[in-house]
């Protein structure tokens, strides 16, 4: 079988990580054709002449194409893969900057910040879902684009053929084999909740590839790992360990909100440093000689983003062998988690194939300490969309003030006066 893969959102600087992951898994994934779609033609030009590059270095043979036309771009693909920002790092920088003059914390999918990108993303991702359905019913959409839990339950909706992927599952996965010693595919995570909210309630090491049972060694890890542990989740020790659980890094924005807001206040948005990252990356490919993704890359994030993407595609393409049945997206609840709507979008394990994407049962009930919040922030999402999609200051208002980290008359008034100014050139309907 030979594919042809389409990117939308091509002329990203993470986009190098994606081709190091298709060029070294190519037995995996066997793609014939890759289009990069962009409409940022310069950077789209660098980030494909990598790509050739890349490829050529590999011995992968397959043709690298680019172009602004989407239409032209997922005309006959098997898949299509979304990675688009709207607005740039200029507006991630206001996402990150605005809700601080309210004091809450500004961050690209927590949050007002989140919200305004969900605002903005939503209704350009359904433009673009709507052409790939037009070109191939039966292409896949795999969507990276933030805020993933929100885009995904647009898509899926809007009946596409959708599915939300993330990276934060797989990097558990491959810091906790390297922790054990073991090979990262005998590694399961029990990984439960939103996308951008959730806990590694176990960690189970299989005796061999593809077996059914094995050991639960979340324990061993927070007691022989804990400190390396929570210094990557910047989270106190302790408090992971009275847990018992591995939360998300996204966690902290809940859990140490105020601590969060002053850190940020003090050192600048993430979006600076990611636009200054980017800058140095882009001289880096122009550079006719380069032909392996640069080692700066790992400072842009997305770690592991390219094998969490060739294992989901294998699988629901049907060139992976089986090997990769079982993989944390985001999808539909469907009563996965009794306590939430049935079109709910969570992130958990789930059985991916050919046939298409079932979230597995959850091993036992979701703790209150937990279940609260995932109700609360499920709420907020379902208001964040009916925003997105039928516009209105009512409504912007109402999904702030649904939000956790809001929850205040005054504070949810603030907000989005502050949101719809600041992206007035992007959402002049609302």
């Amino acid at each position: 079988m030979s594919l042809k893969l389409a990117i939308v959102g091509g002329g990203s600087t993470y986009t190098p990580e994606l081709i190091d992951g298709f060029a070294r898994l190519r037995d995996t994934l066997p793609i014939a054709e890759l289009v990069l779609v962009d409409p940022a033609a310069e950077r789209l030009e660098l980030i494909g002449g990598l790509a050739r590059r890349i490829f050529a270095k590999q011995g992968h043979p397959a043709r690298v194409t680019t172009t602004g036309d989407v239409d032209a771009g997922v005309a006959d693909a098997d898949a299509v893969l979304l990675q688009l920002r709207v607005g740039g790092q200029a507006a991630r920088n206001e996402d990150e900057t605005w809700p601080l003059e309210c004091g809450c914390v500004g961050q690209e999918t927590t949050g007002a910040g989140g919200l305004a990108k969900a605002l903005r993303t939503v209704p350009v991702v359904l433009d673009i879902a709507e052409k790939v359905r037009r070109a191939n019913p039966d292409a896949w959409i795999i969507d990276f684009t933030n805020p993933v839990g929100i885009v995904t339950r647009a898509l899926l909706d809007a009946g596409h053929k959708a599915v939300g992927l993330c990276n934060v599952a797989i990097g558990f996965q491959r810091k906790f084999a390297a922790h054990l010693g073991v090979a990262p595919e005998l590694v399961r995570l029990d990984h439960v909740g939103l996308n951008h909210l959730t806990w590694e309630r176990g960690v189970t090491v299989l005796p061999e590839p593809g077996a059914a049972a094995g050991r639960e060694v979340l324990p061993e890890l927070l007691a022989g790992f804990g400190t390396e542990i929570a210094e990557d989740l910047h989270l106190p020790l302790p408090v992971i360990r009275r847990l018992g659980v591995v939360p998300s890094y996204y966690l902290r924005y809940f859990y140490q909100h105020d601590e969060v807001v002053q850190e940020l206040l003090t050192k600048g948005s993430r979006a600076a440093e990611v636009a200054a990252i980017e800058r140095e990356l882009l001289d880096l490919y122009a550079d006719p000689a380069l032909d392996t993704k640069p080692e700066l890359l790992g400072r842009r994030g997305g770690a592991f983003y390219s094998e969490a993407a060739v294992q989901l595609l294998a699988a629901l393409l049907g060139t992976g062998g089986g090997a990769y049945g079982v993989q944390v997206v985001n999808t539909r609840n469907n009563g996965v988690l009794p306590f939430l709507p049935p079109e709910a979008v969570i992130e958990v394990p789930a059985t991916v194939d050919q046939r298409g994407i079932t979230a597995l049962p959850q091993s036992r009930p979701l703790e209150p300490l937990y279940r609260g919040l995932v109700a609360a922030v499920t709420s907020y999402e379902e208001l964040a969309l009916e925003a997105a999609l039928k516009g209105g200051r009512e409504r912007v208002f109402d999904a702030l003030l649904a939000h956790p980290l809001v929850g205040q008359l005054d504070l949810a008034d603030q907000l989005t006066d502050r949101l719809l100014a600041h992206n007035e050139q992007y959402l002049r309907r609302l």
